[in-house]
């Protein structure tokens, strides 16, 4: 019997090709979607557990304001983690990194400025499960100026020979410069890891340095962990903090300054962090749960679609039905005849999605800067997922159509009085307006991230950040014992209307600094604002307006020593709302005291995810960047030109450039690359979604068919008849954009609430998804009604 059964259902298919493969076509690319958005997903909740001790490691968050998140870092001071470890015997071990430290590193003649080192304790290896090839991870990073490098890097300087033992120079970076010996090679810091590097120092290099920092609860410029113990209890933890840090910190500090502790399990700092200044990448839990509604949606849609196309099918199928009945089938054996079918389609849809996935997979990782393996595929726990789902998927979408069809009378049907139910027709219907509703959300939604994206690029920043190289140098001694003579050379070139010196620019790093500020009651009230250390040129270059009091001058030579400009923000932040209040009052910043003498309007510095922070500027003769303004549109000869007279100036330092507007941008991939993922998965969709209105306008002409040779036989037009098969699925389509506009007008409002600055949703972003939907759905129906409408009357009426 069930070989029986298998047998029907495969010269079925092979009978209705086109049928199969549009059901198949479309149950394989609803498949393939959610397996890549559950591998994505997979691989998002798999950040930081390859660590075998991950589930005891916590960090450190430092607070400097009670209630405000934005003023929550995990950069932090360092007596902090020697403290903990010392105070609470359930931290069994801490581990603390420095900022991110750049440095040029220089063997033979293999020179590279590597980017992603940091300083780490000798505790690192015992904590993290960051493997050694070579070397003892117990005293690998215990000396000054002992190096770890991995296994890409060391390549880069050393080839294939064993580097552990061998010196390296190093220029800049935290420590003072000097000969680092390799101590240790380590496996490549995985892919998934919040916190990635290529060359790891010892902190002993830094200490030897600037020991002074390391007492410093004020200072910031470390990354703090710590390893606990099986009885380790977070809110037993969290309580003893106060205490803690009124031992620690005198009560003067804590009556200048807010600041407290909290702390984050390892497990959560990747998709649940908050914090700002953060070691390395953060993902966004948002992110995943749109995805995993856009899978859902594209499987609902491949149901929904092959239920219609099985109905859709339904007439054809009646007389076949009829006999088997009469000959003595039950309606049981039907039921699984056609339940069968529907479980061959599935599986030979599941084979194909499965194809397309594989074929799919690196498509994916580079659009999303990831790497997928393809065995990733054959993961136990993937493949099982994958295939329960194909088998729900096959019985819910192949239940529906299995009944209806065994569910004919065989009297009326081969009488040829055979009629469907409304209750059936209205079922499909309602099918499809939840399609297209699904659907035009997804339009409307892609058209608003689209929109967000090119807001976030293109928006004025407040600074001119257009046609701006900037050169890094990286506080190299020899370029700034010579700056003046630099800032001539590039100065004089043709193509270069202005430089600038500067120790960061918009997009890149900067660090924050104590300071106090005079306020209306004439009491010095303490702050930690942001600071931009630049030169008297640095305002007029990038374009920056003063709404109050003036910019760094050469006509003044004090304003090196004692002077201050703050941004709108920052004013705000002591208390004056009007910028001008602020002009003359007295400051104190990192051992300089003096007066402020302008207020700079505020500019986005920072990403538009943030709001404006408060900035202070002030004017030194040193930095690390220089900005150039180029006025020339052949970037190419000018990128030459100054590249050969940084070859004359600096001839001892690689010439590292990038323009302005890129690498602030390069602050957008991440959503980018959610844009660019979610415009694929919504096209799917809509594309899948179409497939079901064919399905429903297949049925529609088929069931109209003798009606249609009727209205022909009476002198109707080809038009007259394309309107009659469409006016009704139009009228779904409103519908459904009626229901799609509230559902995705909310969903979004959601999804802009991770933006400090975004825009707003205007009623064209859903006139658009409207047209769309209905400019398919209009194609779609047109290619069977007009079929139907040119079709031959005479035929038509022999139909019944």
């Amino acid at each position: 019997m069930f070989k029986n059964y298998l047998k029907i259902a495969w010269r079925n298919i092979l009978k209705n090709k086109g049928y199969a493969a549009i059901n198949i076509g479309g149950l394989a690319i609803g498949l393939a979607c959610c397996l890549l958005i559950a591998l994505y997903v997979k691989n998002e909740y798999a950040f930081d557990t390859y660590h075998e001790k991950g589930d005891s490691i916590y960090r450190v968050v430092h607070h400097s304001s009670p209630d405000n998140l934005d003023d929550r870092w995990i950069w932090g001071n360092a007596p902090v983690g020697p403290a903990l470890k010392s105070d609470f015997p359930e931290v069994l071990e801490k581990v603390q990194f420095s900022g991110r430290s750049d440095i040029l590193l220089k063997n033979g003649q293999h020179v590279f400025q590597e980017g992603d080192t940091f300083y780490a304790d000798a505790s690192v290896f015992s904590v993290f499960s960051w493997p050694l090839v070579a070397g003892d991870s117990n005293s690998a990073l215990e000396a000054p100026y002992s190096i770890v490098l991995t296994e890409t890097t060391a390549k880069k300087y050393f080839g294939d020979v064993n580097p552990v033992g061998k010196s390296i120079d190093g220029v800049g970076g935290r420590a003072a410069d000097g000969k680092y010996t390799v101590t240790g090679v380590m496996k490549d810091v995985p892919a998934n890891s919040h916190f990635a590097f290529d060359a790891l120092m010892s902190m002993s290099s830094f200490r030897q340095s600037s020991p002074g920092i390391f007492d410093a609860w004020g200072y910031v410029d470390f990354y703090t962990y710590f390893l606990v113990s099986d009885k380790f209890n977070l809110d037993a933890f969290q309580a003893k903090m106060p205490d803690f840090l009124n031992q620690h910190i005198d009560a003067e500090q804590r009556e200048a300054y807010y600041y407290d502790l909290s702390f984050e399990p390892l497990s959560e700092v990747y998709l649940r962090s908050k914090a700002a200044r953060q070691p390395g990448v953060t993902g966004s839990l948002t992110n995943i749960y749109i995805f995993i509604v856009i899978g859902l949606f594209i499987l609902v849609v491949a149901s929904i679609n092959f239920m219609n196309l099985a109905t859709a099918r339904s007439l054809e199928r009646a007389k076949e039905v009829g006999v088997r009945k009469v000959i003595g089938a039950d309606r049981s054996g039907l039921i699984y005849q056609f339940l069968g079918e529907s479980m061959i389609l599935v599986f030979l849809a599941s084979i194909l999605g499965l194809v397309l996935a594989f074929f799919a997979l690196p498509w994916m990782g580079n659009m999303i800067g990831r790497e997928f393996m393809k065995s990733d595929l054959l993961n136990p726990f993937i493949v099982i997922i994958f295939f329960v789902t194909a088998l729900v998927t096959g019985i819910v979408s192949g239940s529906y159509p299995a009944f209806v069809l065994s569910s004919f009378r065989p009297v009326q049907v081969l009488k040829g009085v055979f009629k469907t139910s409304q209750h059936g027709a209205n079922l499909r219907k309602g099918l499809v307006v939840f399609q297209f509703s699904l659907s035009i959300a997804l339009i409307a939604s892609t058209v608003l991230v689209y929109y967000q994206l090119d807001f976030m690029k293109n928006r004025d920043l407040g600074f001119d950040r257009e046609q701006q190289l900037i050169l890094d140098f990286n506080w190299d001694g020899d370029v700034l014992n010579n700056i003046e003579v630099i800032k001539k050379s590039f100065q004089d070139l043709a193509d270069v209307s202005s430089v600038s010196l500067s120790r960061t620019v918009p997009g890149s790093h900067f660090p924050a600094a104590g300071t106090e500020i005079e306020t209306y009651e004439g009491q010095m009230e303490h702050f930690e604002p942001f600071i931009y250390e630049i030169d008297e040129d640095f305002i007029p270059h990038y374009n920056m307006k003063m709404v109050a009091g003036r910019s760094f001058s050469t006509d003044f030579p004090a304003d090196s020593i004692s002077s201050l400009v703050v941004n709108e923000a920052a004013a705000r932040e002591f208390g004056y709302s009007d910028p001008n209040a602020i002009i003359g009052k007295k400051f104190e910043q990192w051992g300089r005291t003096g007066t402020i003498i302008g207020v700079v309007e505020d500019f986005n510095y920072l990403s538009l995810h943030q709001q404006v922070a408060p900035l202070t500027l002030r004017q030194v003769p040193y930095g690390r960047y220089f900005s150039l303004k180029i006025k020339s549109d052949d970037f190419q000869r000018t990128l030459t030109e100054v590249k050969r007279t940084w070859a004359e100036v600096a001839p001892h330092r690689p010439f590292l450039s990038s323009f302005l507007d890129e690498s602030f941008n390069e602050q957008y991939e991440a959503d980018t690359q959610f844009t660019k993922l979610f415009t694929v998965f919504s096209f799917l969709a809509i594309f899948i979604a179409c497939l079901g209105l064919l399905g429903l306008a297949t049925y529609s002409a088929m069931q109209r068919t003798r009606e249609i040779g009727i209205r022909k036989v009476l002198g109707a037009e080809v038009s007259n008849i394309v309107t009659l098969l469409s006016r009704d699925f139009l009228k779904l389509v409103l519908v459904a954009v009626v229901i799609a506009v509230p559902f995705s007008w909310y969903a979004m409002s959601k999804w802009l609430e991770d933006f400090a600055y975004s825009v707003e949703i205007k009623w064209w972003v859903f006139g658009i998804a409207g047209a769309v939907a209905l400019l398919i759905a209009t194609l779609t129906i047109s290619f069977h009604a007009v079929k139907a409408a040119v079709a031959n009357p005479v035929k038509s009426l022999r139909t019944e």
